[in-house]
């Protein structure tokens, strides 16, 4: 719903109510003033939900479980930030086997999620539909296979997780239950199927026409020596940084601004980039030689400075972890037990994993009984907010001469490049464009 004011000193007002295929309920606010960029607030109001509270004072094995339902579309990205956390102040790495399951079932999440945003939120923008159930009349294969991309990352969480949303086998030191070979191997012909069908998305999403527009990214993802990221590595830019998760808090900082309930993290001062650009730019050697070969196909310069490349980016790595899963499911050996024993001792412990969205911090401080006493979350939405705005704020100018419920509908195409996670709850956006006229300027 549009709504227009003008008011006696000049100053027109207009929101546009409930704009869907965004995760969760957030705002944007520009005002325009003599034809110039003021303010751009991207305002996420949804209450705060207080996680890191409700976790003082509960026992460690009761982490995982708990953080899973932060998000029901990357609860896996909570647990092995968290699990990771608490096994380095427990001192007790997890390798071998079950560091490989791990990485599986991050495959899973990475497909599901992907596969949500690209074909269900992104492709309407770009195929000109108001939503996915508009665009399945005129594009149903596109539809039916992006559903069926996304089943295929479910039954793999599944297996492995017990069920596809906040998974229930994930503990500190491996799972509760490891699948055998045959659960495992009765996903191969589907994970076939889906690794042509990504094939077929990155060659779609490449060949879609984007907007002219480019920005000089600081680009910050995990980056392991020898693997596409998703449970370890150092911090990485594309400007000189290289630290391990436990130096996170020591370059990034986190602020509070009066108009929105999600704290606002910089690097240094500045606003940075996660997500799969950032992963692509910084990790694209590192991908499989399909995957590595599929995007060289596409002709796209490397490293990928538009946002609206996003949705290649995340095809690319649908396809990069359809191709994993397959490779580890080649190899599996079910290990001689689904956990290593854990010691509990005091300590503090932090990691970063590789959400489907970018990098997400965990640090726990635990004592000697297990028990929690404090907590620190950093997701990648929060990360990728001030940067959300500085796109913007580079973008609108572009759109200004438009009608406000077209600038407002081109804004929020930009928004959902980044596939921002306000939260797991309904889906909704709402955008208001203040413009401020002094006397002698006309137009709208």
């Amino acid at each position: 719903m549009e709504q227009t004011s003008e008011h006696p000193n000049g100053e027109r007002t207009i929101r546009v109510d409930m704009i869907a295929r965004v995760e969760g309920e957030g705002a944007l606010r520009v005002t325009v003033r003599d034809g110039e960029i003021g303010e751009v607030q991207l305002r996420l109001f949804e209450p705060p939900r207080f996680f890191e509270a409700f976790l003082v004072g509960r026992r460690y094995d009761e982490v995982p479980d708990i953080v899973a339902r932060i998000c029901g579309i990357c609860p896996v990205a909570y647990q092995m930030s968290a699990v990771h956390a608490l096994e380095q102040a427990f001192g007790m790495p997890v390798a071998g086997t079950l560091r490989e399951l791990r990485r599986l079932l991050y495959c899973g999440e990475w497909i599901e999620s992907h596969a949500l945003h690209l074909f269900m939120l992104q492709a309407p923008d770009f195929l000109g539909y108001e939503s996915a159930i508009a665009m399945a009349k005129s594009h149903p294969e596109l539809v039916t296979r992006g559903l069926r991309l996304k089943k295929a990352g479910n039954r793999l969480m599944t297996v492995l997780g017990g069920r596809s949303v906040h998974p229930v086998s994930v503990k500190v030191g491996g799972f509760s239950r490891v699948p055998r070979r045959a659960e495992l191997a009765d996903l191969t012909d589907e994970l076939l199927w889906a690794r042509d069908a990504a094939i077929e998305t990155v060659r779609w999403a490449a060949g879609l026409e984007f907007p002219n527009f480019s920005q000089d990214y600081t680009f910050v993802a995990l980056q392991p020596p020898d693997e596409y990221p998703f449970n370890e590595g150092p911090i990485a830019s594309n400007r000189g940084l290289a630290v391990p998760a436990g130096r996170f808090e020591d370059h990034f900082q986190e602020t509070q601004v009066p108009y929105s309930n999600a704290l606002h993290c910089t690097l240094t001062g500045s606003a940075y980039l996660v997500g799969p650009l950032a992963r692509l730019a910084l990790n694209h050697d590192r991908l499989s030689p399909l995957a590595k070969q599929v995007l060289a196909d596409t002709r796209l310069p490397l490293p990928l400075r538009n946002p609206f490349h996003g949705i290649v980016a995340r095809a690319v790595e649908i396809l990069y972890a359809v191709d994993e899963a397959l490779r580890l499911i080649e190899c599996y050996e079910p290990p001689a037990e689904p956990a290593v024993p854990v010691t509990v001792r005091a300590g503090t412990g932090t990691a970063c994993t590789e959400a489907p969205r970018g990098i997400l911090y965990h640090r726990y401080r635990v004592s000697a009984e297990g028990v929690i006493q404090e907590a620190k979350i950093v997701p990648p939405t929060a990360q990728n907010q001030r940067r959300i705005e500085d796109d913007l704020r580079a973008f609108l100018p572009h759109v200004l001469q438009r009608a406000d419920e077209e600038a407002a509908l081109e804004c929020e195409k930009v928004i959902r490049c980044y596939d921002p996670c306000i939260s797991c709850a309904t889906h909704f956006l709402r955008l208001s464009v203040e413009r401020e006229i002094t006397a002698g300027e006309t137009g709208g």
